[in-house]
């Protein structure tokens, strides 16, 4: 085998293109931290732009909506351009976004801009994983994709947590300034470091519809949406609720939180081929009992603290498994089509999720997040407990043989949304 293939005449070489691969996952780590960061500064952006802490968490639900309202029919409409320039654009928007959220004191020019930041999340993540895949061989694409989406999990434990530190050191606006100047940066790193590719050709787009009612696929969408409903609802009043438990450490709760998902994915990294359903099982019971935990002994640090840890590792892991049950539901041929329709419902769940969250802590209090948020990850739980058949079955690709029954079903699978797509 030549150390190069050709993908409509861009050579791909064998090895990892790490310069360009780690440009992509910062990308995802600038949008994930531009996306949450709000959820760490509440207490100090609300009297800036004079609202209550509420409504500056409702800058994460602007962020979200807008990527749920503009994923697929911006994807659409840009899937026939340049890949390259796609990715510079939004990227700039990002930079836009937050100089014009670091400079304002109008909460509606704030909110504004976060709308312009949510567009462009909604299309920069329909893209990510797909051009990480471009620009390896087949054999590296899986590698390459975790490469860029590790990105996720930096900014998890390390971007949010270090800019609420930052913004308490030099103030909120700062950070945001930052993150403008990060994504400034980016845009020439992607210019340099990664390389171009044609946009799709009409002939080879796959309708939305026809993979939507997959067997399988509506369960695994709707524990995506349950979990990210009830996640929400929690994670983006950490501030507030944090005071409320007399813990007024933000900074060391996000900073926990977002340590603990790194262990959760090594662990789910051991046993999502193995046990897919039984993990998820067991991370979405630990989101449950972190819940229960917070409702009712969140005033104790230690509990509070020992709970936070829990929820990172349970949650870290969920989304790998919840993507690896989505393309065993759809099969390799959709699994792209798939993925943007996760991609919608994650935000759908992030928009919902801070929104309800908002509202019950101008109603009922900080004391009341984690008793709502309980419910949703129950539901999410139940689906996956009956969603055995076809979004959760307990293995795939285990069994006799050189992959097993599983493996063998797996491609059946594929052949058939092979014929129906074409």
């Amino acid at each position: 085998m030549s150390t190069a293939s050709l993908v409509k005449g861009t050579p791909v070489p064998s090895a990892l293109p790490w310069s360009g691969l780690l440009a992509l996952s910062t990308a995802a780590f600038t949008a994930v931290v531009t996306e949450l960061l709000p959820a760490g500064l509440l207490p100090a952006m609300a009297p800036a732009l004079g609202v209550s802490e509420a409504r500056v968490g409702f800058l994460v639900t602007g962020y979200a909506v807008a990527s749920f309202v503009a994923a697929i029919p911006v994807t659409a409409l840009l899937r026939g351009l340049p890949r390259r320039p796609v990715l510079a654009g939004t990227l700039l928007g990002f930079a836009l976004s937050n100089a014009v959220v670091a400079l304002s004191s109008s909460y509606g020019v704030t909110f504004a801009a976060r709308l312009v930041a949510g567009v462009m999340g909604g299309a920069l993540w329909a893209m990510l994983a797909g051009y990480a895949a471009r620009m390896v061989p087949a054999d590296r694409r899986g590698r390459a994709i975790a490469v860029v989406l590790a990105g996720i999990t930096l900014a998890l434990s390390l971007g949010v947590p270090a800019g609420t530190a930052l913004a308490g050191l030099t103030g909120w606006r700062a950070a945001f300034a930052l993150l403008a100047g990060v994504a400034v940066l980016l845009t020439g790193w992607v210019r340099w470091r990664v390389p171009g590719f044609p946009g799709e050709e009409r002939a080879a787009r796959v309708p939305l519809t026809r993979v939507a009612l997959l067997p399988g696929l509506p369960v695994v969408l709707s524990v995506t949406l349950f979990l990210l409903l009830g996640h929400q609802v929690m994670y983006t009043y950490v501030a507030p609720f944090s005071a409320h438990a007399g813990f007024g450490r933000t900074d060391v709760v996000l900073l926990v939180f977002g340590a603990s998902t790194v262990a959760g994915i090594w662990g789910t990294g051991l046993l999502v081929d193995r046990h897919p359903r039984a993990t998820l099982l067991g991370a979405l019971a630990g989101c449950a009992a972190v819940m229960l935990a917070l409702g009712a002994f969140a005033g104790v640090p230690a509990v509070l603290l020992t709970a936070v840890a829990l929820w990172g590792a349970a949650f870290g892991g969920a989304p790998t498994l919840i993507q690896t049950a989505l393309v065993g539901a759809s099969g390799p041929a959709a699994s792209d089509v798939a993925t943007s329709l996760q991609t919608t419902v994650y935000n759908a769940g992030i928009a919902g999720g801070s929104l309800t969250g908002g509202v019950v802590l101008e109603r009922l209090g900080p004391g009341a997040l984690p008793w709502t948020a309980l419910p949703l990850v129950a539901l999410a739980l139940i689906a996956v407990t009956l969603g055995r058949r076809h979004a959760f079955p307990a293995a795939r690709g285990a069994g006799a043989g050189a992959d097993g029954g599983a493996g063998r079903r797996e491609r059946a699978r594929t052949a058939s949304v092979t014929r129906d797509l074409s």
